[in-house]
């Protein structure tokens, strides 16, 4: 297996690398040389080339320039340099940056170099070592960074489940923190449950909170729920926020008695009419699906639509999506 350094480029010969030591610059000189080219505009994307095609000897150059370099709001260069260490190979550089601690006043400098920091995490992926996980956890007890989070989730280990239901309600690495749960699957259905009903009677709830809330309910609408699950959420099918009783009724009709299964129709024949459309989408499938309980209550919610806006019935949009359901519903349409 040929190792970075070894692999053709067409943009680099190796000639240009190895010459007579006699009539050309040592290799040292050379890698130098790339260093300093790393940071132009023009040159640095082919300067990276070069040092990878250096091989080992370009790393603790690459390292020094990393470590000991000065962020800047251009951040791209610093970013080539982290993939030169990773195409080199040079996991316990990249674990060595990661980890030291950086004071950044500047925000658009501490952003751009958060990004190289990112960079840096996800290249960390492809080594499943203990050192590397630890090492991330680490970082991530301390700020929590997507690339960090995101990489995380890939090890799939159960105990870092509180820290990616903490990471729930932060902006930054939401996104990240969500598919790393989802990668867990059942193993933190447990975790998400009680986030969610924990804060059901907080009526000062922060929208960190709410978010942490909303997104595992979403998580939990994908998962196998029992029936002493269902006990545990059936309160929230009356929960105050929108996006959570959508995701509560759309389980309520996998488990939940016919009663509590009615409850969620009209949930979701109540919340089509002012939710997003691709929130739609997921309810007209559930209403389709569930047609022998949903059609008499969609009959009744078009009739009180309809009879609200009078002949203009293209003003609702509430009212043309159950329509077109309807239609659906007539026509035996599978979902």
């Amino acid at each position: 297996m040929r190792k970075p350094w070894e692999t053709k480029s067409k943009s680099v010969n190796r000639k240009e690398l190895i010459r007579n030591p006699l009539e050309q610059d040592s290799l040292e000189i050379r890698i130098r040389k790339y260093i300093d080219l790393l940071d132009n505009l023009r040159d640095g994307e082919n300067a990276a080339k070069k040092l990878v095609f250096c091989g080992e000897k370009a790393v603790p150059y690459v390292q020094k320039y990393l470590m000991e370099g000065k962020p800047s709001h251009i951040y791209q260069p610093r970013q080539r340099a982290v993939k030169i260490l990773a195409k080199l190979g040079a996991k316990n550089a990249l674990i060595e940056y990661l980890i030291m601690k950086k004071e950044i006043v500047d925000p658009i400098i501490r952003f751009g170099e958060e990004a190289v920091e990112n960079t840096a995490a996800r290249a960390l992926a492809k080594w499943r070592s203990r050192a590397v996980f630890e090492s991330l956890l680490k970082v991530a007890r301390l700020r929590k960074l997507p690339g960090v989070i995101e990489t995380l989730g890939q090890f799939r280990r159960a105990e870092i489940i509180p820290l990616l239901i903490e990471g729930l309600g932060d902006d930054m690495c939401s996104n990240e923190a969500e598919e790393s749960l989802r990668l867990l699957g059942s193993r933190a259905k447990p975790a998400l449950i009680e986030i969610l009903i924990s804060d059901t009677n907080d009526f000062d709830e922060s929208p960190s909170g709410l978010m942490r809330r909303r997104t595992a309910s979403r998580l939990l609408a994908e998962l196998s729920i029992s029936p002493d699950d269902w006990q545990r959420l059936k309160p929230l099918i009356h929960d105050d926020d929108l996006e959570i009783v959508v995701a509560i009724s759309k389980i309520a009709l996998t488990i939940a008695d016919d009663e509590d299964r009615q409850t969620a129709v009209d949930n979701l024949i109540e919340a089509i009419c002012v939710v997003d459309w691709n929130v739609q989408i997921e309810i007209e499938y559930h209403l389709l699906r569930h047609k022998n309980i949903a059609r008499y209550e969609i009959e009744k919610k078009i009739a009180e639509l309809s009879e609200r806006v009078g002949k203009n019935k293209t003003i609702d949009r509430g009212l043309q999506e159950l329509l077109y359901i309807q239609s659906k519903m007539t026509a035996n349409t599978n979902p």
